[in-house]
Parts: structure tokens; sequence; C-alpha cells
């Protein structure tokens, strides 16, 4: 008997503390309390009696309530089937009814984090069918935006805000709708960006297209006549960088289980196998001994082609990938700008001061190998929470980027045999098959990240820890060149 008298006693003293934390949280659950206080003004029930009534209601009444919780990858995948279905009803109420919620009572929170939008598929859609949300970067936690009514300054050119990382000062609530649980924000105080992020875009986007004019600088119409004097090695390089060397990464994808596990991890294979080779493959190719002509020529050449071939094959391997749209036009947009319009500049500046052009073409050679090590560190230092997820980027991760880099310069030097090139130009084919620009590579994923729906931005990290892995493999492979493949003096 007493132990059901002190059983009665804990359900009554902290009851009431449950129930308020629930009532809080929960609009649904506002809702139906405050049904029960209106029929308890009629009927002079006990607050034992309204309890348990309570209780029975929020299981019957309200079963969404007690809905599981989704993970933010989860949350994220939710949100975007419901805007790429052009669900309007169900987005509009995700915008408008949080703002009657009771924001006092809202948990505050700091953290660094994107801002992200989502925009229904299709077009001519209302303001109410796209959403604004916040992801914190460490957990990867979904908060949906509300924005009150009226021109909040806080909530001025949102669109301007997104893809850069921010500290964010937010107060949270939760609530249920339609079933679903969610979790809301609003601003406490504006976004900002450290001066580390600022610096970062910038220098991405600026050290790209100065790395693109030096190799500008490096070519002229004789590079591009290699095509007809050296046509075996040429036809056979741009056969293995944009033929073999994706289908590689679409087997071992496959193999590892990234394409049905970690799709945007398999995106990310396709996207830096279907890159051009770039400045680094020619000084490894000079170091090693082997064609450098035919290297810059292949890579010259790879370089136009990347505008028809990376958006060609990124959509032929990944199309068939749930959820996954390939961003085409954007895509070509960024090959032009920052890969073709700086390389036509460097050609043009050879053609009419070639002077000038040789002395700059050192300093452009060691600007491009800084600018990769830039990207890599600085993508690294700007996202270490990746570090943690040892899931997605465990062991098998770290070993399919070393197998792909290594497994190109291989099939790039035994390839070349059975067509009967020359040692020479097989360690020159061998590089460029194995290395890749993992500049342009990094720059692209990040610039279709959130349009492609990449939340753990693993096209990036694939790219970055590829441009690591490629120079490893690539002194590696400028040490055993000379038993492999020897050349005769």
């Amino acid at each position: 008997m007493e132990d059901k008298i002190k059983i009665d006693e804990i359900i009554y003293t902290y009851l009431p503390a449950i129930l308020s934390h629930i009532i809080h949280k929960n609009t649904e659950v506002q809702m139906t309390i405050k049904m029960l206080n209106r029929v308890n003004g009629f009927l002079n029930l006990t607050s034992k009696t309204m309890s348990l009534v309570a209780i029975l209601c929020l299981f019957v009444i309200t079963p969404g309530t007690f809905a599981q919780e989704r993970s933010g990858e989860d949350m994220y995948k939710h949100l975007l089937g419901l805007v790429n279905s052009d669900n309007s009803s169900t987005i509009a109420v995700l915008n408008s009814q949080p703002r009657s919620l009771d924001w006092s009572a809202a948990e505050e929170m700091e953290f660094k984090g994107h801002l992200r939008f989502l925009s229904s598929a299709q077009e001519g859609s209302v303001d109410d069918s796209k959403l604004f949300f916040v992801r914190s970067a460490a957990e990867g936690n979904i908060f949906i935006l509300t924005i009150p009514d009226g021109d909040d300054p806080l909530y001025l050119n949102l669109e301007e805000l997104i893809e850069n990382k921010y500290n964010f000062s937010i107060k949270v609530i939760d609530a249920n709708i339609a079933g679903e649980n969610y979790q809301f924000a609003q601003f406490v105080s504006s976004p900002v960006q450290s001066a580390f992020d600022k610096v970062f875009k910038l220098m991405i986007v600026l050290m790209l297209f100065l790395v693109m004019v030096g190799m500008g600088l490096t070519l002229t119409g004789k590079d591009f006549l290699v095509l007809i004097s050296k046509p075996k090695g040429i036809i056979v390089g741009e056969i293995l960088q944009f033929g073999v060397m994706p289908l590689i990464a679409v087997a071992i994808g496959y193999l590892m289980g990234f394409h049905e596990n970690y799709p945007y991890i398999f995106v990310g294979m396709v996207l830096i196998t279907a890159t051009p080779g770039g400045v680094t493959s020619n000084l490894m190719t000079h170091y090693a001994k082997g064609d450098v002509a035919l290297s810059v020529s292949i890579t010259s050449i790879s370089t136009i082609l990347s505008i028809l071939f990376v958006p060609l094959l990124l959509n032929a391997y990944c199309s068939n990938i749930p959820d996954v749209k390939v961003p085409t036009s954007t895509i070509a947009q960024t090959i032009i700008v920052l890969v073709i319009v700086p390389l036509g500049i460097g050609m043009i500046v050879r053609r009419f001061k070639e002077t000038a052009a040789k002395k700059l073409i050192p300093v452009f050679n060691i600007l491009g190998i800084i600018a990769l090590l830039f990207l890599i560190v600085a993508g690294i230092l700007n996202n270490l929470e990746s570090f943690a997820d040892t899931e997605r980027h465990g062991v098998l991760f770290y070993t399919m980027v070393l197998l792909l880099t290594i497994t190109g310069m291989v099939v790039g030097g035994l390839v070349p045999i059975l067509f009967k090139v020359s040692n020479y130009q097989i360690r020159a084919i061998s590089l460029e098959t194995g290395l890749r620009n993992a500049s342009l590579a990094m720059t692209i994923a990040l610039l279709i990240q959130d349009s492609m729906g990449d939340f753990h931005s693993s096209m990036f990290w694939v790219s970055g820890m590829f441009g690591l892995s490629m120079y490893l493999a690539g002194v590696i492979a400028i040490k055993l060149y000379p038993k492999i493949f020897p050349i005769k003096d």
C-alpha cells in the first residue's frame, strides 16, 4: 500500500512539469490543453483527473506528438521531398503556422552552420512553397527558419547568405505539424560570417582563376598541333581521362557500396574523375622525366573539353540516383567563367607578350601548387566536423580515395602499352590519368552542393582528399617509373 502511495506521489509530483514541457514544445498539444481547460470549466474536474485525461488525449487525440524524431539528414530529405513534390499546402503551413507559437519559451542556441534554401522544382511557384532553414555544422541538425510578418531587418536579403558558413544565434521551438515533428528557429541577432570564411570563399574563386591564367601562359598554337603530330598519345590520353577513369570511379563506387549508402560521395568520385588534369600533372611529368609537351597538350585539350564532359558524365552516371539532380547549366557556366575565360586570357598574353609570359610561368606554377594546398587545408579547417563522421569518412572512404588515384595511374600506364606508345609518353599519360585538377573539382562542388542537396559537402570532401592523395601517389609513381617504364638516354 505504501509503495502504491509513493508511485502516486511521484506521478502527481512530476507529471505537471512533464506536461508543461510538452505543452510549450507542441502546437497541437497547446490546442488540446486549451480545449480541456474549457471542458473543466463546466465539469470542475480535480487536478489529478485532469492530468490523467490530458495523458489520454496526448496518446489518442494527438498521436503525432510522439512521432519519431528524424535525424538532420532525414529531415532534409523529407523537406526536399515536400518541396520537389510541389506540396504547397504543407510548405505554406510550415512557413506560417510557427509564427503564432509562444516564442517567449523558446530555447536559445549558438553554433556555426549554414543557411540553406529549398525552392519548388516547379517554375512559377509562390513564395510559400519555398523554405529557408539553418543547418548546424557539427551535429547536422535542421531548424526551419520562421520569418516574422513585416519587414524585419534580420531577415532581409536572406538568399545572399546562402552557401557561406556563419555564426548563428537563434531561438528554437519544437512543434508538430501534420503528424511530423519539426524544429523552428528565429534569429536572435544577424548571422555573422567569420573573416576566415570570407577570405576562403573569395580565395577559392580568385586562385582558380589565376591558376588557369597561368596555364594559358604556357600554351601556344603548337601545343594543339600535337594532336596532329602525336595523335596516338593525345587520343589515348583523352580516352583514358574521360572514358576509362570515370568508369573506374563508378566501378569502385558500386563495389565499395558508396553508390547505395553514400550517393553524394559517389557523385564526388565521378566529379573528380571527370575533371581535366591541371598544373600538378604537368609538374609531376617534368619531375618524372616524361613527355611534358604531351602532358601540357592533354591538359589543355581536356580542359576545353571539360565544358562538355563534366556535366555529361555526371548526368550519365548519377542521374539514376534518387533525389540527385545535376545542375548542368551551373556547372557549364562555372567552367566557362573560371576555366575557359582565364585560359584564353593567358593564351592572349602569351601571344602578344611572350617574353613576359615566359617569366611569369614559374610564378604561376608555384601559385598552382599553393592554391591547391590552400584549398585543401582551408577546406579541411572549415569542415573539421567531417573528420568526426567516421561512419561516412572512415577507413573505407580514405582507402577508396587512394585506390582511385593509384588505379588511375596504373591503368594509365598499362593501356598505352597496348597501343605501342613509348615509355617516354606513357609516363605523361599515366600521370594525366591519375592526377586531376582538384582545385576545379572542389570549386564546382562548393558552388553546386546546395542545389544538388549535398547535405554533408561530400563532393567537396572527396575532391579535397583526392587532391592530397594524388601528391603521395605521384611521388611514388615518379620513384617507380625508371624501373617500370625505363627510358633510353
